[in-house]
């Protein structure tokens, strides 16, 4: 038996294990009642009125010691229940019209930043015409005024606009106080400015003195659902209290003027965006919420030096600064996302989906037969997808290998055309397509799938706690019966 066999087993065995074993847990106390009314069931029907009356009477010590035990172990048991985690609304980003921008025009605007080669140029601009961006994407005004203003203030500018925008819209629509926030989480992976986001959103709602803040920086396109799980557990533990986490990138110190083809790709992908969540463990927020947390899978591949360099911001020779991917960016996702799936997998699947999937295994490690691998099929665990928009190529593989149809990439396909990539906020972009579509009913499951540098994939898995209106204002509402729209799809160019 192989060492990835061997590694593989290991890994599968482990997650059955911790799923048994949560799954006997769980169920310990029902188990414990069902046994004692099957034991005593027959002599309790028999008790008639007198004799209920008579051992009360002649047991009444005993008969309060009792009650009063059931009373502190049913106790012990509803507090040491794991908190259900509730996400109450989102708010997504949608910047003004000066902050539109065509493809034609992003070419033009590179061409009179100076720094570019005609051939760098026309590479962007093939890029562009295949990245599965649209017409009417965002860029901050740094990037769109003329001479392109990259500094600090227009980095905290673009911050303000997007963080303060979102945050007060999730306060708008849920009707939650500022002073009701007892976590705040901001990931923002590029631009880590001092005072922190933390600090510039407790300032300006002027949270409470003893709130919790995270501000998570460097960690990729998948810090936002870090962010969440980080969120959760502090939820855990921290009673009948809100979370408010926050996820955008900024753009403007981050544009690369250079003429490395690997960073030149970034400038063609990434737009401007963000996104605003209130998580809830208050009981009293289900019959509001619209989604509860189920699961949370995250998966750190940077032990391996091909996954630890795919993605990073580095100088070209120039001493430009930029984010240089990897042309082995697909096959580590690819990698990640198996990794993933084998630890989601045990907690969503059929056990039908399990058998096939280990049956597979082991014909082609210990049989050595010629069989193909078994994909699990996911769309009978899930009924929604939002598929990270970290690009076409990306999409592509994820939707092939996934075997989803065009209906499930749709929200992911959308996001990307419409607002480009807008890093770690892309995933909630997603939800509030399925959502304005009138997509989500009571009971449906949603699977969120976050990749980034690192190189990590993470996972969360939500349930609609109710059908969601589909008439309700997010940053679709607008124009949302304009889509879906045809993307063709184009061989991507080599970087």
């Amino acid at each position: 038996m192989d060492f990835e066999l061997f590694k593989t087993l290991r890994q599968a065995k482990g997650n059955c294990k911790k799923l048994v074993y949560r799954r006997i847990v769980s169920h310990l106390p029902h188990l414990f009642v069902i046994t004692l009314i099957l034991c005593y069931s027959p002599k309790i029907l028999s008790f008639t009125i007198s004799d209920i009356r008579n051992l009360l009477h002649d047991h009444a010590s005993a008969v309060l010691v009792s009650s009063t035990l059931l009373t502190i172990l049913a106790t012990l048991y509803i507090m040491s229940r794991p908190r259900k985690i509730y996400l109450v609304d989102i708010a997504t980003f949608k910047p003004s019209d000066k902050h539109m921008t065509t493809r034609a025009a992003t070419i033009e605007q590179f061409a009179q930043c100076s720094n570019f080669t005609e051939e760098s140029l026309t590479f962007q601009r093939k890029m562009l015409e295949r990245a599965g961006l649209g017409e009417a994407t965002y860029f901050p005004i740094s990037l769109v005024t003329r001479p392109v203003n990259m500094c600090l203030a227009t980095a905290r500018d673009e911050a303000e606009i997007v963080i303060f925008g979102v945050v007060s819209e999730i306060f708008r629509k849920t009707g939650v106080a500022a002073d009701d926030i007892g976590v705040l989480v901001v990931n923002s992976s590029l631009f880590s400015p001092t005072p922190s986001y933390t600090s510039m959103i407790v300032n300006r709602y002027k949270l409470r003195t003893n709130i919790i803040t995270y501000n998570l920086g460097g960690m990729g396109c998948s810090a936002g659902l870090i962010a969440v799980d980080l969120a959760k557990s502090l939820l855990k533990v921290h009673p009948n209290t809100y979370a408010l986490v926050v996820s955008t990138e900024n753009i403007t110190l981050n544009g690369y003027m250079g003429n490395n083809r690997s960073m030149l790709v970034t400038n063609t992908l990434f737009r401007m965006g963000g996104a605003a969540i209130l998580l809830s463990n208050h009981w009293s927020d289900r019959r509001r919420a619209k989604y509860q947390l189920i699961h949370t899978v995250r998966i750190h591949k940077g032990a391996d030096d091909q996954s630890y360099t795919c993605i990073t911001q580095e100088e070209d020779a120039d001493g430009k600064v930029g984010v240089s991917l990897s042309k082995d960016l697909m096959t580590v996702a690819g990698e990640a996302l198996k990794t993933n799936i084998t630890t989601l997998g045990p907690l969503v699947l059929p056990m039908s989906e399990q058998l096939l999937f280990l049956a597979t295994i082991i014909m082609r490690k210990i049989f050595k037969m010629n069989v193909k691998a078994y994909i699990p099929d996911f769309k009978l665990a899930f009924e929604h997808f939002c598929i990270h928009a970290g690009g076409r190529a990306v999409l592509d593989g994820l939707e092939k290998s996934l075997k989803l149809s065009p209906w499930h990439m749709e929200p992911s396909r959308m996001t990307l055309y419409r607002w480009g990539n807008t890093s770690s906020s892309s995933l909630w972009y997603e939800l509030s397509y399925c959502e304005s579509k009138g997509r989500i009913k009571k009971g449906d499951r949603v699977w969120m799938i976050g990749l980034g540098s690192g190189f990590k994939c993470n996972s969360t898995v939500w349930r609609a706690l109710r059908s969601v209106d589909s008439a309700q204002k997010n940053a679709w509402s607008d124009d949302i019966d304009k889509f879906p729209v045809h993307v063709p799809k184009l061989v991507p160019i080599d970087f």
